[in-house]
């Protein structure tokens, strides 16, 4: 009898296993003739050369279904275990229109608004992306749900989250703790949608691995992003030379979004901001597409809106 182990990397197995083992229950019904046990995270199975290496196949499906979806069910499984093998087949199984990203806890990421289903067709499109408008209008959440797609799929390596390290009113070098301590709450809301789309033990080890690097924009200069997706949050706090240093970061099959709110520039007064300056000079390139946020966008509760428009009004009187 042949002996052959399936090791599970970055998956949880009681997740990928199910309740009371139930994956394996399934497996053991339309393999009737392998011995499956689960130990830890390594699935043993004994048989026939033949029926291992089908089997073996048919976990390996199970398990990229499970890395895109967060999630596997009785249904999903049967599919896949009975499906003739394609792989383009098994990935439209589960497809739902406009879902970008199968969250935590079974939650689907889709773009909400009409601007925000714009920045998702203009970056198939287009490898760059300036994404401008007020807070709370999904910039921001709508950038990190294509990355995750992006890196989900495969379409790159890896994920670089950053922002330029201007206090709002705060001086960095009072706060406690080294660098990344004192970046941290910066870089809160790249963390909150991240922890939204990949689960706590992935997100961990993708971050541990480097294959999501979130760094303030001071450690972008003199690299090549090469086959990654790059977010610049924060945008309108750059000056000319950090935006130009950080739009000629862009390597070989990198797509790169920039999210910015001209209306919340923390810059010492009299600097211009790079973010308004690369619009205007960038706008007619092709390849580099820009869209505008509104508070139609708004997604927050339902007070940011009126507070928008509250401060608009007041900011061009």
């Amino acid at each position: 009898m042949n002996e052959r182990i399936i090791e599970l990397t970055e998956i949880n197995p009681n997740d990928f296993f199910g309740a009371q083992n139930s994956t394996i229950t399934q497996l053991k019904t339309y393999f009737p003739k392998v011995k499956i046990v689960a130990r830890g995270n390594k699935l043993k199975i004994y048989g026939e050369s033949e029926l291992l290496d089908e089997l073996e196949k048919r976990v390996e499906m199970l398990i990229k279904y499970f890395n895109k979806y967060n999630k596997l069910d009785e249904n999903s499984i049967e599919r896949i275990l009975t499906s003739t093998g394609k792989e383009e087949e098994i990935r439209k199984s589960g497809k739902i229109d406009g879902v970008l990203v199968h969250g935590v806890n079974g939650k689907l990421v889709k773009a909400q608004t009409a601007n925000q289903r714009k920045m998702v067709s203009l970056m198939e499109k287009n490898d760059m992306l300036f994404a401008v408008g007020p807070a709370g209008t999904g910039k921001t959440y709508t950038a990190v749900a294509l990355a995750v797609k992006a890196l989900k799929e495969k379409e790159v390596r890896r994920i670089i989250l950053t922002r330029p390290a201007v206090e709002s009113g705060e001086n960095l070098g009072f706060l406690p703790g080294d660098l990344k301590e004192k970046l941290d709450p910066y870089m809160q809301p790249l963390y909150d949608a991240l922890r939204d789309m990949i689960p706590h033990e992935k997100l961990e080890s993708h971050l541990e691995k480097g294959v999501i690097q979130i760094a303030p924009l001071a450690f972008m200069r003199g690299r090549t992003l090469d086959n990654a997706f790059v977010i610049l949050d924060e945008a309108q706090n750059t000056t000319h030379n950090q935006m130009k240093m950080f739009l000629t970061r862009m390597g070989k099959h990198a797509k790169f979004i920039i999210n910015g709110d001209p209306g919340q520039i923390d810059l010492p007064r009299k600097q211009v901001s790079g973010l308004k300056e690369s619009l205007l000079a960038l706008k007619d390139i092709k390849g580099i597409a820009q869209v505008y946020l509104d508070d139609k966008d708004v997604i927050r509760h339902r007070l940011v809106k009126s507070i928008i428009k509250a401060y608009k009004s007041i900011e061009t009187e």
